[in-house]
Protein backbone atom coordinates (compact mmCIF):
# COMPACT_ATOMS: atom_id res chain seq x y z
CA UNK A 1 0.00 0.00 0.00
CA UNK A 2 2.94 1.91 0.71
CA UNK A 3 4.06 4.08 2.91
CA UNK A 4 2.12 7.05 2.42
CA UNK A 5 -0.67 5.88 2.42
CA UNK A 6 -2.28 7.87 4.78
CA UNK A 7 -2.87 10.50 1.69
CA UNK A 8 -5.70 7.85 0.47
CA UNK A 9 -8.23 9.28 3.47
CA UNK A 10 -11.21 10.68 2.06
CA UNK A 11 -13.69 11.33 5.58
CA UNK A 12 -12.08 12.01 8.62
CA UNK A 13 -14.37 11.58 11.97
CA UNK A 14 -13.23 13.95 14.52
CA UNK A 15 -14.90 13.77 17.81
CA UNK A 16 -11.94 15.44 19.97
CA UNK A 17 -13.25 18.92 20.44
CA UNK A 18 -15.23 17.26 22.75
CA UNK A 19 -14.36 14.56 25.11
CA UNK A 20 -15.59 11.10 25.85
CA UNK A 21 -16.85 10.09 29.37
CA UNK A 22 -18.61 6.94 28.66
CA UNK A 23 -17.63 3.79 28.79
CA UNK A 24 -13.31 3.41 27.74
CA UNK A 25 -13.85 0.92 24.39
CA UNK A 26 -16.50 2.65 23.02
CA UNK A 27 -13.85 4.26 20.46
CA UNK A 28 -12.56 1.10 19.71
CA UNK A 29 -16.06 -0.41 18.90
CA UNK A 30 -16.44 2.03 16.72
CA UNK A 31 -13.20 1.86 14.94
CA UNK A 32 -14.24 -2.16 14.42
CA UNK A 33 -17.47 -1.18 12.65
CA UNK A 34 -15.85 1.52 10.19
CA UNK A 35 -13.11 -1.06 9.37
CA UNK A 36 -16.20 -3.27 8.36
CA UNK A 37 -17.61 -0.58 6.11
CA UNK A 38 -14.11 0.31 4.82
CA UNK A 39 -13.76 -3.65 3.93
CA UNK A 40 -16.85 -3.78 2.14
CA UNK A 41 -16.03 -0.91 0.57
CA UNK A 42 -18.84 1.21 2.14
CA UNK A 43 -16.84 3.87 3.15
CA UNK A 44 -13.41 5.21 1.62
CA UNK A 45 -10.29 5.48 4.08
CA UNK A 46 -11.11 6.95 7.07
CA UNK A 47 -9.18 8.79 9.93
CA UNK A 48 -10.87 8.62 13.36
CA UNK A 49 -9.68 10.98 15.97
CA UNK A 50 -10.93 11.18 19.72
CA UNK A 51 -9.86 12.15 23.19
CA UNK A 52 -11.21 10.58 26.56
CA UNK A 53 -11.98 12.48 29.93
CA UNK A 54 -10.12 10.02 31.93
CA UNK A 55 -9.91 6.37 30.84
CA UNK A 56 -6.83 3.80 31.14
CA UNK A 57 -6.47 1.15 28.78
CA UNK A 58 -5.47 -2.56 29.16
CA UNK A 59 -3.63 -4.50 26.97
CA UNK A 60 -4.51 -8.39 27.21
CA UNK A 61 -1.80 -9.70 29.24
CA UNK A 62 -1.93 -6.65 31.83
CA UNK A 63 -5.92 -8.05 32.45
CA UNK A 64 -3.89 -11.41 33.20
CA UNK A 65 -1.61 -10.38 36.10
CA UNK A 66 -2.54 -11.97 38.69
CA UNK A 67 -3.81 -8.95 40.66
CA UNK A 68 -5.22 -7.00 38.01
CA UNK A 69 -8.76 -7.25 39.77
CA UNK A 70 -6.90 -4.97 42.55
CA UNK A 71 -5.26 -2.78 40.14
CA UNK A 72 -8.50 -1.80 38.31
CA UNK A 73 -10.67 -1.10 41.48
CA UNK A 74 -7.75 1.47 42.43
CA UNK A 75 -7.75 2.86 38.92
CA UNK A 76 -11.53 3.02 39.20
CA UNK A 77 -11.80 4.58 42.34
CA UNK A 78 -9.60 7.57 40.99
CA UNK A 79 -12.76 7.95 38.00
CA UNK A 80 -10.86 6.42 35.27
CA UNK A 81 -12.98 4.49 32.80
CA UNK A 82 -10.92 0.83 32.42
CA UNK A 83 -11.23 -1.52 29.37
CA UNK A 84 -9.41 -4.07 27.91
CA UNK A 85 -8.58 -3.32 23.77
CA UNK A 86 -8.72 -5.93 21.11
CA UNK A 87 -5.54 -4.28 19.52
CA UNK A 88 -2.00 -5.20 20.59
CA UNK A 89 -0.16 -3.14 23.33
CA UNK A 90 0.11 -2.57 26.83
CA UNK A 91 -1.40 0.22 29.70
CA UNK A 92 -2.46 3.09 28.66
CA UNK A 93 -3.90 6.31 30.43
CA UNK A 94 -5.51 8.89 28.61
CA UNK A 95 -6.72 12.27 29.34
CA UNK A 96 -7.58 15.14 27.46
CA UNK A 97 -4.16 16.19 26.68
CA UNK A 98 -3.85 13.02 25.06
CA UNK A 99 -5.03 12.50 21.32
CA UNK A 100 -5.85 8.99 19.74
CA UNK A 101 -5.70 8.61 16.29
CA UNK A 102 -6.95 5.87 14.11
CA UNK A 103 -6.07 5.16 10.13
CA UNK A 104 -8.56 2.95 8.54
CA UNK A 105 -7.68 1.62 5.52
CA UNK A 106 -8.72 -1.07 2.97
CA UNK A 107 -6.24 -4.37 2.67
CA UNK A 108 -4.66 -5.29 -0.52
CA UNK A 109 -5.73 -9.05 -1.10
CA UNK A 110 -3.23 -11.65 -0.21
CA UNK A 111 -0.70 -8.86 1.08
CA UNK A 112 -0.71 -8.84 5.31
CA UNK A 113 2.45 -6.59 5.62
CA UNK A 114 2.55 -5.10 9.40
CA UNK A 115 5.78 -3.50 9.47
CA UNK A 116 4.89 -1.51 6.78
CA UNK A 117 1.66 -0.44 7.97
CA UNK A 118 3.35 0.90 11.29
CA UNK A 119 5.32 2.52 8.90
CA UNK A 120 2.01 4.39 7.46
CA UNK A 121 1.47 5.75 11.00
CA UNK A 122 5.20 6.90 11.76
CA UNK A 123 5.11 8.68 8.14
CA UNK A 124 2.21 10.43 8.68
CA UNK A 125 3.46 11.58 12.36
CA UNK A 126 6.61 12.47 10.65
CA UNK A 127 5.77 14.93 8.32
CA UNK A 128 2.88 16.24 10.48
CA UNK A 129 5.51 17.21 13.14
CA UNK A 130 8.51 18.10 11.29
CA UNK A 131 7.94 22.13 11.67
CA UNK A 132 6.72 22.03 15.22
CA UNK A 133 9.28 19.62 17.55
CA UNK A 134 12.83 18.08 16.92
CA UNK A 135 13.05 14.92 14.55
CA UNK A 136 11.56 12.34 15.67
CA UNK A 137 13.02 8.80 16.18
CA UNK A 138 11.45 5.03 16.13
CA UNK A 139 12.33 2.24 17.87
CA UNK A 140 11.24 0.28 21.77
CA UNK A 141 12.17 2.68 24.38
CA UNK A 142 13.13 0.75 27.32
CA UNK A 143 10.76 2.07 30.26
CA UNK A 144 8.16 3.60 28.62
CA UNK A 145 4.48 2.29 28.99
CA UNK A 146 2.93 0.15 25.70
CA UNK A 147 6.53 -0.28 24.69
CA UNK A 148 6.95 -1.65 20.88
CA UNK A 149 8.97 -1.48 18.33
CA UNK A 150 7.13 1.70 16.85
CA UNK A 151 7.54 3.69 20.09
CA UNK A 152 7.88 7.16 18.81
CA UNK A 153 9.85 9.62 20.62
CA UNK A 154 12.29 12.37 20.93
CA UNK A 155 15.92 12.54 22.86
CA UNK A 156 14.75 9.53 23.92
CA UNK A 157 12.08 10.44 25.78
CA UNK A 158 8.18 8.45 24.06
CA UNK A 159 5.06 10.38 22.79
CA UNK A 160 3.37 7.70 20.53
CA UNK A 161 2.46 4.50 20.50
CA UNK A 162 1.21 2.75 17.41
CA UNK A 163 -0.90 -0.46 17.35
CA UNK A 164 -2.72 -2.63 14.97
CA UNK A 165 -6.00 -4.31 14.31
CA UNK A 166 -6.25 -6.52 11.30
CA UNK A 167 -9.87 -8.00 9.45
CA UNK A 168 -10.19 -9.68 6.31
CA UNK A 169 -10.61 -6.89 4.05
CA UNK A 170 -9.29 -3.54 6.20
CA UNK A 171 -6.81 -2.78 9.11
CA UNK A 172 -6.78 -0.15 11.46
CA UNK A 173 -3.53 1.35 12.77
CA UNK A 174 -3.82 2.86 16.03
CA UNK A 175 -1.59 5.83 17.85
CA UNK A 176 -2.20 7.37 21.02
CA UNK A 177 0.15 11.02 20.94
CA UNK A 178 0.80 12.66 24.44
CA UNK A 179 0.25 16.13 23.25
CA UNK A 180 -0.36 18.45 26.32
CA UNK A 181 0.70 17.75 29.90
CA UNK A 182 2.74 16.21 31.72
CA UNK A 183 4.55 12.87 30.40
CA UNK A 184 6.12 11.76 33.63
CA UNK A 185 2.89 12.05 35.57
CA UNK A 186 1.20 9.63 33.06
CA UNK A 187 4.43 7.19 33.90
CA UNK A 188 3.26 7.09 37.43
CA UNK A 189 0.35 6.10 36.95
CA UNK A 190 1.03 3.37 34.70
CA UNK A 191 3.67 2.14 36.86
CA UNK A 192 1.02 2.66 39.76
CA UNK A 193 -1.08 -0.09 37.94
CA UNK A 194 1.64 -2.45 37.34
CA UNK A 195 3.15 -2.17 41.08
CA UNK A 196 -0.83 -3.32 42.46
CA UNK A 197 -1.09 -5.78 39.28
CA UNK A 198 1.79 -7.52 39.43
CA UNK A 199 2.18 -7.75 43.56
CA UNK A 200 5.61 -6.30 43.39
CA UNK A 201 6.74 -9.63 41.35
CA UNK A 202 9.29 -8.73 38.96
CA UNK A 203 9.35 -11.86 37.27
CA UNK A 204 6.56 -11.67 36.00
CA UNK A 205 6.01 -10.51 32.39
CA UNK A 206 4.83 -6.82 32.12
CA UNK A 207 6.36 -3.53 31.14
CA UNK A 208 8.48 -1.88 33.90
CA UNK A 209 7.68 1.40 33.81
CA UNK A 210 10.06 4.09 34.27
CA UNK A 211 7.83 7.57 34.38
CA UNK A 212 11.18 10.10 33.13
CA UNK A 213 10.51 7.92 29.71
CA UNK A 214 7.22 9.26 28.60
CA UNK A 215 7.19 13.09 27.47
CA UNK A 216 4.43 15.13 25.83
CA UNK A 217 4.89 16.85 22.41
CA UNK A 218 4.19 20.41 24.79
CA UNK A 219 7.36 19.58 26.60
CA UNK A 220 9.22 20.69 23.59
CA UNK A 221 7.38 23.33 22.21
CA UNK A 222 4.77 24.82 24.56
CA UNK A 223 2.86 26.04 22.00
CA UNK A 224 1.73 22.61 20.22
CA UNK A 225 -1.53 22.68 21.45
CA UNK A 226 -4.35 19.50 21.10
CA UNK A 227 -6.34 21.90 19.05
CA UNK A 228 -3.03 22.55 17.18
CA UNK A 229 -2.18 19.34 16.19
CA UNK A 230 -5.23 18.00 15.64
CA UNK A 231 -5.32 20.92 12.56
CA UNK A 232 -1.70 19.77 11.57
CA UNK A 233 -2.93 15.92 11.49
CA UNK A 234 -6.29 16.93 9.39
CA UNK A 235 -3.91 19.10 6.93
CA UNK A 236 -1.78 16.21 6.15
CA UNK A 237 -3.84 13.11 5.80
CA UNK A 238 -5.54 12.68 2.65
CA UNK A 239 -5.27 14.57 -0.91
CA UNK A 240 -7.83 16.90 -2.46
CA UNK A 241 -11.44 17.04 -0.83
CA UNK A 242 -12.23 15.46 2.32
CA UNK A 243 -15.65 14.74 4.04
CA UNK A 244 -15.54 15.93 7.83
CA UNK A 245 -18.11 15.20 10.61
CA UNK A 246 -17.46 15.40 14.27
CA UNK A 247 -20.03 13.21 15.64
CA UNK A 248 -20.83 9.40 15.05
CA UNK A 249 -22.76 8.20 12.30
CA UNK A 250 -26.09 7.59 13.90
CA UNK A 251 -26.71 4.41 11.99
CA UNK A 252 -23.75 2.99 13.61
CA UNK A 253 -25.27 3.27 17.06
CA UNK A 254 -26.98 -0.21 17.35
CA UNK A 255 -23.68 -2.21 15.70
CA UNK A 256 -21.32 -0.22 17.68
CA UNK A 257 -23.31 -1.21 20.80
CA UNK A 258 -23.20 -4.85 19.61
CA UNK A 259 -19.31 -4.59 19.21
CA UNK A 260 -18.71 -3.31 22.15
CA UNK A 261 -20.76 -5.77 24.23
CA UNK A 262 -18.66 -8.37 22.57
CA UNK A 263 -15.31 -6.89 22.89
CA UNK A 264 -16.00 -6.46 26.76
CA UNK A 265 -17.33 -10.36 26.87
CA UNK A 266 -14.42 -11.87 24.69
CA UNK A 267 -11.49 -9.77 26.12
CA UNK A 268 -12.94 -9.54 29.68
CA UNK A 269 -13.37 -5.99 30.94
Amino acid sequence: MGQNAYKKVREIIDTSAGLLTGQALYPFAVDEILCKEVGSGHLPPVLHIWRHQNAFILGIRDRKLPHAERAIDWLESTGSRVGVRNSGGAAVPLDPGVVNLSLILPSPRGKVEIKQDFEIMYQLMRECLKPLVPPIEKGEIQGSFCPGDYDLSIDGRKFCGIAQRRQIRAFVIQAFVLVEGNGRERGKKAKQFYDLASGGDLNLDFPKVEPGKMAALSEWNKDLTVDRFVSRVKEVAGDGQKKERHDYEPAYEEPVREMLTKIQKRYGE
